[in-house]
């Protein structure tokens, strides 16, 4: 059961058990096999057969059913991206949407002037988007990524702006400059990211990843949207994962810095020694054994009880005694009274579920607007590895509330993308911090350190700059990773609910 962030109340404990079945995965893992291949070589041919049974008839004016007109248009375009060329895909799309002239298909044109005819704006921008969706994933899918870029950059057309007398293409006109100023667009021009990287655009294209992710999330979108954006998503966490790992290991050999590849991130020489003290904490005191031990010990607690260890889990191992008094009471007030009418029950999937979504809206965004007022105290007071290594615990205890934590990460992104990388710079610095620790942590390539100085004791936990300056980091790919296909009709496993 897909859980759409609509803000609806809190539902009855036999409605959260649905939450914590047939949830995804929230590493949102690819399939192993392409896109392409896992749609059967026709990407949105599945797509077609993928509505309800027996939609609603949609009537237009001239009686004729708008569904059937809107489905022309789609296996039309199914069928020219399969077999043409991209250029000659894009001159046919802009036949159809931007001049309302002949194409190649007889029945194409008619169906777009149903839509038109019906005056029906918003079935037109339907068809627009799932249109523009079906070219990017069979795009993708094989590959070929300029047209992408090219069919978001048609968009910008100065034909589009000229005077017309004809009240049919007037109207149409109409419809895409209103596109083009909407967030669907916007979305649309995320799929650009891979371009817009070295240019001169907002900072916050280098968390697109992020961005993509309600996309994926609502229900309301396309299908062809949804994929299109889990699979660049994925693209891209993997590309920096990639690049991240081949930094680190030129950085600390005798490479000469002109050959060093590029920073994939924005902490400058300071991510090397951020990965030091994150890999530092290994053996019985690493995250993940940390998780293990409070998932075992809490499996029998009342609700209540589990509530009350959740926040010294969390308090654990907190750099900076300024900070730990803060967080308790926080943390205090916003678990004691969740869903207390639970609590003496026993804890299970579904309460924790929910209960973690909860503390991440706390620490993040209560609202989806604006940043909560912990994340504002704890990032603006120089803490960010503080805040973001409990967004970690949280998810190493609850791995389905990765993606509504994801979600959370883009309302943020949104409200401070207005301003300035140097307005906003301990926003920009958090983000960095998360990236680089989810990567390390929450993905499937290990991190590990290596002592270069035989003659210092082992490794334990480093607690000094000269400590970490003796040891390299080595990355490689985790053995035990498994790539499963994530359930289409479960593209997402947030959990609507609001706390109480």
């Amino acid at each position: 059961m897909l859980i759409q962030m609509d803000g609806t109340p809190d539902r009855n404990l036999s409605d959260l058990q649905l939450e914590s079945v047939n949830v995804q995965p929230a590493s949102d893992r690819l399939p192993s096999q392409p896109l392409g291949t896992l749609m059967s070589g026709t990407i949105g041919d599945a797509q077609m057969n993928g509505h309800p049974p027996e939609p609603l008839k949609r009537m237009s004016r001239s009686g004729r059913n708008l569904q059937q007109a809107q489905e022309t248009i789609y296996q039309f375009l199914l069928e020219i991206v399969k077999k043409w060329p991209p250029e000659e895909v894009l001159l046919e799309f802009k036949r159809l949407f931007f001049y309302h002239v002949e194409t190649t298909s007889s029945s194409a044109i008619p169906a777009i002037y149903e839509i038109v005819f019906s005056n029906n704006e918003e079935e037109f921008r339907n068809t627009l988007k799932r249109s523009c969706y079906i070219l990017v994933n069979n795009w993708d899918a094989s590959r070929n990524f300029k047209p992408i870029q090219e069919l978001v950059e048609t968009f910008e057309d100065s034909s589009l702006d000229l005077h017309t007398v004809s009240p049919t293409l007037k109207r149409l006109r109409a419809w895409i400059d209103h596109f083009r100023k909407s967030k669907d667009y916007q979305e649309l021009k995320l799929f650009t990211s891979r371009y817009d990287e070295s240019s001169q655009g907002s900072w916050s294209n280098r968390y697109t990843s992020y961005l993509l992710v309600p996309q994926y999330i609502d229900l309301a979108n396309p299908i062809e949207q949804r994929e299109a954006a889990r699979t660049l998503s994925m693209q891209l966490k993997d590309k920096f994962k990639f690049n991240l790992a081949m930094y680190i290991a030129k950085s600390q050999s005798a490479t000469s810095p002109e050959r060093l590849p590029k920073n994939p991130t924005a902490l400058g020489d300071n991510v090397l020694q951020l990965i030091k003290t994150i890999v530092a904490k290994r053996g019985p005191f690493s995250y993940a054994n940390l998780a293990n031990i409070f998932i075992n010990q809490t499996y029998q607690l009342s609700y209540k009880e589990f509530k009350h260890e959740l926040k010294r889990y969390l308090i654990l191992s907190v750099d900076g005694t300024g900070s730990i008094g803060t967080l308790r009471s926080r943390l205090s007030e916003k678990l004691d009274p969740l869903y207390a009418n639970y609590d003496y029950e026993l804890v299970n999937d579904a309460l924790i579920l929910r209960t973690c979504n909860r503390i991440i809206e706390h620490l993040t965004t209560e609202n989806r607007k604006d940043p909560s007022p912990l994340f504002v105290l704890l990032v603006s007071q120089g803490s960010p590895i503080t805040l973001v290594i409990m967004l970690l615990k949280l998810i190493l205890i609850c791995k389905n509330s990765r993606t509504h934590l994801e979600a959370q990460i883009a309302e943020l992104i949104h409200y401070y993308e207005r301003f300035q990388e140097d307005e906003c710079w301990w926003v920009v610095n958090f983000l960095e911090v998360f990236n680089v620790t989810f990567a390390i942590y929450a993905e499937n390539v290990q991190y590990n350190l290596i002592k270069m100085d035989k003659a210092q004791e082992p490794l334990q936990i480093p607690k000094t700059q000269q400590n970490l300056d003796t040891y390299r980091v080595f990355s490689q790919l985790k053995r035990d990773v498994v790539l499963e296909a994530p359930d289409e009709s479960e593209p997402a496993d947030i959990d609507s609910e609001k706390p109480e």
